[in-house]
């Protein structure tokens, strides 16, 4: 091997090593902004999700696109009034605010695909039990009827955006958001989300979004994740 090609190779096996460290895309930007504390790394290993979700879809979709909002966040609140905020607060002081649209954008994306991380598990979903199915059920009837509502409004999400449980009071109902909006700017409290971005799903079920939602909501809804937000 000549010298160019190992230095290629030792580049590749170092980014893909920083990959698997849990916590790495937190690190990078934790000492130098206000949000480390609600920055989240991957909270699984990238292949825990197979075959409903590969491990080369997170390859992407974490490493790239996520690590993308990440950095474009932190080098557009650097040295503005928003250095020193939690996501939350950058959020919602930059929501509807032409001069930062930028910010909000990337911000917004960063804590929707933190929670839709955290939004799935191994070995989730199906029917849920305890609080939360009790709410579902107070709210919409009947499990049948939540997901027949979750179905449709993640079906129905025209491009690119999010399919969203939240919490309304004390009222649970589910609302989609187009490309970075998040129901934080609503004063909605989200349960759990759904990425309905084709990236999210395009390198395992191409455009087959249907199956997509299917395999979320039968194998990998974290309902614990979605109890603890409960008020």
């Amino acid at each position: 091997m000549d010298r160019r090609n190992f230095l290629k190779l030792s580049f590749g096996l170092g980014v893909l090593s920083i990959l698997d460290i849990p916590g790495s895309l937190s690190v990078l930007h934790a000492a130098d902004t206000g949000w480390s504390s609600n920055t989240q790394a991957l909270p699984y290993a990238k292949d825990a999700l197979e075959p409903y979700m590969s491990a080369r879809t997170f390859e992407f979709h974490y490493g790239k696109h996520y690590q993308t909002y990440i950095d474009n966040t932190r080098k557009l609140i650097s040295g503005t009034e928003f250095a020193t905020l939690p996501l939350k607060d950058i959020i919602l002081k930059s929501y509807g605010k032409t001069a930062h649209t930028a910010i909000f954008n990337n911000a917004a994306q960063s804590f929707n695909h933190e929670f839709f991380w955290s939004s799935m598990r191994p070995g989730g979903g199906g029917k849920p039990q305890g609080r939360i199915g009790h709410a579902i059920e107070k709210s919409f009837g009947s499990y049948a009827q939540f997901e027949k509502e979750f179905i449709e409004a993640a079906m129905t999400q025209f491009g690119s955006g999010w399919a969203w449980l939240v919490q309304d009071k004390s009222n649970l109902k589910v609302v989609k958001t187009a490309n970075a909006d998040t129901p934080l700017t609503q004063g909605w409290k989200p349960l759990f989300t759904l990425d309905v971005w084709e990236h999210a799903y395009y390198i395992d079920h191409q455009n087959r979004r249907g199956d997509y939602i299917r395999s979320f909501l039968d194998r990998l809804v974290n309902w614990d994740f979605a109890e603890s937000n409960l008020v």
